[in-house]
């Protein structure tokens, strides 16, 4: 008798946990909080241009962070608290999209790519650098989620 996959709440959690892991963030908690405090490490950078399929570069603008200043916390190991929220927020709208498009990498990144009329015309990654930004994708993927369109 073949085993078949069957979705649960508890594999949910686990693919959720798996993302957060996978790009070297805690998932939630007193543990995001504090690593968004002190600063994220650098490898998280990289796990999340390679997680993502978003070139190092277009993650940099994404996340306003200066190339200097990404030499600078390779040095240093970690970035600051703003750098930290900012690639979080990236991380958080990726892995909203990736839910979105039921874990289709390749069209989660294109949808983030691409002008998106519920945005005005923009595109999503460039509109990360602002909280109140960040919001209104999650918002506009959330509704997408429901079949809410107006």
């Amino acid at each position: 008798m073949a085993i078949t996959n069957v979705f649960t709440p508890a594999s949910a959690a686990n693919k959720v946990i798996g993302f957060w892991q996978s790009v070297g963030v805690p998932a939630r908690g007193a543990s995001l909080y504090e690593a968004l405090h002190t600063g994220l490490p650098f490898e998280v950078y990289g796990n999340l241009a390679k997680v993502s399929g978003i070139e190092k570069s277009e993650l940099a603008s994404a996340t306003v962070i200066a190339s200097a200043t990404l030499q600078r916390r390779a040095k240093a190991g970690k970035f600051n608290r703003d750098e930290s929220d900012r690639l979080y927020r990236f991380a958080e709208v990726y892995k909203s999209a990736l839910d979105l498009f039921e874990g289709e990498g390749v069209d989660a990144t294109r949808w983030l790519r691409n002008p998106v009329r519920g945005l005005g015309n923009k595109r999503p990654i460039d509109m990360l650098s602002t909280s109140a930004e960040t919001e209104a994708v999650l918002n506009l993927i959330g509704r997408l989620e429901h079949g809410v369109f107006a």
